[in-house]
């Protein structure tokens, strides 16, 4: 009885925990976006969708408790079924003069403790297969294997900032039919800005993640100061390059405990000029406790462009010899943007800076120019070349040139 529950409770179990995966992601989706869920006037059709999900998992789990309740009274029944056999064939031996009373009662204690321990064990026993249920999900996360190891990184230290691509390719799964990035080749010297622009979806972020590692080329190989970037440790290559990612990231805590993500030890006049030339100190003295102001979580009581600028400030408190930043001015005015700008110029000689941006005019002063469009490189130059040359930079800036004149 008890293999006939295990061998029907255990696959339930398994499609029960999947739908519990379905109600919390539908909790958080709500609780995440619910200004989002409120401002389109969808809140009944999150609750029909949560109430949805929610009986999924009411049925499954009635299914899945509806056996596993069998498994006591199950015991049960053995254990007495077996106490009156005793009872019947032993009371027999004892009117023939067989077996004696205290025998077949001390006969009976046995086999009465026996039968308790067998049925905690396949209490045991059912609960261990709903947690190896669990652990399988686990185990899966656990045992997946990482992709980018330092096998054949050496005792190198990032001194220029130098980078090349040397014909890269990239696509996320090895098994997907088209790559990502295609033949991807570019030479940016120390201490150069670079900007690089393309339409939506031309893998711009995903270009300047291969610099740190945070995705392997699949083909062809990055070069950082004429080494592979496979030659350095991680943690070394991370600490030499900041990057500001295109969705900003505060955590909770004050101001100058998220900076200090920059630098642990950074002193108050670095931090102070972090935040001169990331634009920070224009805001900084109206937050009510100034640098001590607690952030809530995500950075909810700072606006998209305040975000930015700290953002961009904690990264310059690495001072790395390279700089991303991942169209990280976007939510800010183009004033805002060009003292920014202008800061990172005066503040920051000698650093590579590699800006991706959607507006010409966040990259009109970089030394160069890289335009990608569906993965591969369209075109690379200064403002002026690729004016005169470029269909697509000329179709990009005309454009926004006719928006900002209308």
């Amino acid at each position: 009885m008890l293999f006939f529950i295990i061998s029907h409770v255990r696959p339930l179990y398994q499609v029960m925990q999947g739908a519990i995966d379905l109600v919390n992601r539908i909790i958080q989706e709500n609780l995440t976006a619910i200004r989002v869920v409120k401002s389109y006037v969808r809140g009944d059709y999150e609750i029909e969708k949560f109430q949805e999900v929610n009986s999924n998992l009411q049925t499954t789990a009635e299914k899945a408790f509806r056996l596993a309740v069998l498994n006591m009274p199950a015991m049960q029944l053995v254990m007495y079924c077996t106490i009156i056999c005793i009872l019947w064939f032993g009371g027999k031996l004892v009117t023939i003069g067989e077996v004696k009373v205290g025998e077949l009662t001390g006969f009976l204690s046995y086999v009465l403790q026996v039968l308790n321990s067998l049925m905690m064990f396949s209490n045991v026993f059912l609960m261990t297969t709903r947690g190896l249920a669990s652990w399988k999900r686990i185990s899966e996360v656990m045992e997946e294997e990482i992709d980018i190891s330092e096998e054949r990184a050496g005792d190198l230290v990032v001194e220029q900032g130098d980078i090349r691509f040397d014909h890269v390719y990239f696509k996320y799964n090895t098994d997907a039919a088209e790559y990502v990035l295609s033949d991807i080749s570019f030479h940016i010297k120390a201490g150069q800005t670079v900007g690089i622009i393309g339409q939506t979806g031309a893998a711009k972020s995903t270009l300047v993640q291969l610099i740190l590692r945070l995705y392997e080329a699949t083909e062809g190989t990055v070069y950082i100061d004429s080494h592979p970037v496979y030659e350095y440790h991680l943690k070394g290559l991370r600490d030499s390059i900041a990057m500001v990612l295109q969705k900003n990231t505060l955590f909770s805590g004050t101001v100058r405990e998220n900076l200090k993500w920059g630098k642990e030890d950074a002193t108050e006049e670095e931090i102070r000029e972090a935040c001169r030339i990331a634009g920070v100190d224009e805001f900084i003295d109206r937050l009510e406790h100034g640098y001590d102001t607690e952030l809530g979580q995500g950075g909810v009581n700072v606006s998209g462009g305040q975000k930015q600028r700290l953002c961009i400030a904690r990264a310059l408190l690495k001072s790395p010899k390279v700089l991303i930043l991942d169209d990280s001015t976007s939510a800010v005015d183009t004033a805002t943007e060009a003292r920014i700008r202008e800061g990172l110029a005066a503040g920051m000689p000698g650093v590579t800076k590699i800006i991706i941006a959607q507006r010409i005019s966040s990259v009109i002063h970089a030394d160069q120019i890289i335009i990608l469009e569906d993965g591969k490189v369209n075109g690379a130059g200064d403002h002026e070349t690729l004016l005169a040359s470029n269909q697509i930079y000329q179709e990009i800036y005309y454009s926004q040139k006719e928006g900002a004149n209308l």
